[in-house]
């Protein structure tokens, strides 16, 4: 199921949905929220028929309407996330203006006196009677492992209603089940849209080896000739860096945001005791992406000699001695390789190297790109990040070796990639 904003369009009618939430835009939109809040029990004042229909476990269609649910899947914040697709067909919104009021619950198995409840609004346009198809919603909400039932209704000015009920269950693979989530078993939560919001504070182990890493992340489309990030690379991307934010054994983060088609640091920080992503947040939206500067035209390799200036200042040359330098980002072309003589000009460094490679689609490219070889001229480690799966387990081998190189330990060796 989507896990990002997306439009939603159908003849003339375009509504800004996100998943979970419904965004302000040319019409007021209310966004939808628990009613219920978080805390089992917790008084909810629900409309007596709204109340009737969702007991009811009848599928209404006064409102004509078809819902679809989506399978709970697993993102790499790991949360499942769960939800639905409503259609309704244009010509029953027809008139000089309507308001939905979309209200559900979703009960976990065994809980069926906490159940978690909530509600959306959406003002619609006017509409004349010649619009034709249907205009497409989305919702969604966040769960733990475990199963649920979920009793949901929508219904118009008129009071007419469309009602569906239906199960779910979101499980972990066998083979997975040693992935800590980060959300309890049978937990439902409104699904987060505040993606750059900073992270809560952590207890950081400052005892015999506190560590301190250096992170440098290319923030950049998968296809280079994109013209925007898309909101998924984005979320995997900050999920990688939330993952290491929220590491107890690191006290101190350098931070390097950049990005390969602007040629340029986007975000820079130094030594910090957390990552600053609303600051994150603010220099990726300034980015200009899809417009290309005369300068850059007049270069024989600009992706490969910008990328051979960075690793050089940031590895071989870096004052801060951390105890690693962890790249990520997406995978890279085979026009932004390094040229040899570049990689010759690194020094070796003391310190392990390791970079989690975002690659949706590995079989499609799987070859070595440019920081990839920088990497094991390093002797690091590269790991090809395609599931949340990757993720979890890569950054297990990362402590784990990190932890090794800290007490004295081999940790370097020419490591293929993962």
């Amino acid at each position: 199921m989507p896990t990002v904003p997306q439009f939603c369009v159908s003849g003339r009618l375009a509504w800004p949905v996100c998943c979970g939430v419904l965004l302000a835009a040319a019409a007021p939109l209310a966004a939808q929220e628990p009613m219920s809040g978080e805390t089992p029990g917790a008084m909810v004042r629900l409309f007596a028929s709204d109340g009737a229909v969702l007991e009811s476990q009848e599928a209404r269609k006064d409102l004509p309407c078809t819902v679809t649910p989506s399978k709970p899947a697993l993102g790499f914040d790991l949360k499942f996330h769960a939800g639905y697709e409503v259609g309704v067909p244009l010509k029953e919104l027809a008139g000089d203006g309507n308001q939905l009021t979309m209200v559900f619950r979703v009960i976990p198995e065994g809980h069926d006196d906490d159940p978690v409840y909530f509600a959306q609004h959406l003002l619609v346009p006017p509409l004349d009677d010649t619009d034709r198809g249907p205009a497409f919603l989305l919702g969604a909400f966040d769960v733990g492992e475990g199963k649920y039932h979920i009793d949901w209704l929508m219904r118009d000015r008129a009071e007419r209603v469309c009602s569906f009920h239906w199960d779910a269950e979101a499980a972990l693979p066998p083979r997975d089940r040693q992935i800590a989530l980060d959300i309890a078993a049978g937990a439902v939560r409104q699904f987060d849209t505040e993606t750059f919001k900073p992270e809560p504070p952590v207890e950081r182990n400052h005892g015999d080896q506190p560590l301190k890493v250096k992170v440098i992340v290319n923030f950049a489309p998968q296809d280079a000739a994109a013209a925007t990030l898309q909101p998924m690379e984005t979320s995997a991307l900050l999920s990688i860096l939330r993952g290491i934010a929220r590491e107890p054994r690191i006290v101190k983060f350098s931070l390097v945001a950049f990005n390969l088609q602007e040629q340029k640091v986007i975000c820079r920080q130094q030594e910090a005791a957390q990552i600053d992503f609303p600051a994150l947040g603010n220099a990726l939206h300034a980015l200009n992406l899809g417009t290309t500067d005369l300068k850059r035209l007049a270069q024989k390799h600009p992706g490969s000699e910008f990328l051979a200036g960075l690793i050089a200042a940031e590895v071989s040359q870096t004052k801060d001695s951390p105890d690693a330098i962890i790249f990520a980002g997406p995978k890279l072309g085979v026009e932004d390789s390094i040229l040899p003589d570049a990689l010759k000009q690194l020094a070796d460094v003391k310190f392990p190297v390791f970079y989690l490679n975002y690659n949706l689609n590995p079989a499609a490219n799987p070859w070595r790109d440019a920081i990839g070889n920088a990497v094991k001229y390093l002797k690091g480690m590269e790991f090809t990040i395609s599931r949340p799966r990757d993720l979890f387990f890569a950054w297990n081998e990362i402590m784990g070796r990190i932890g090794k190189g800290k007490s004295g330990a081999t940790v370097a060796g020419n490591a293929p990639s993962q």
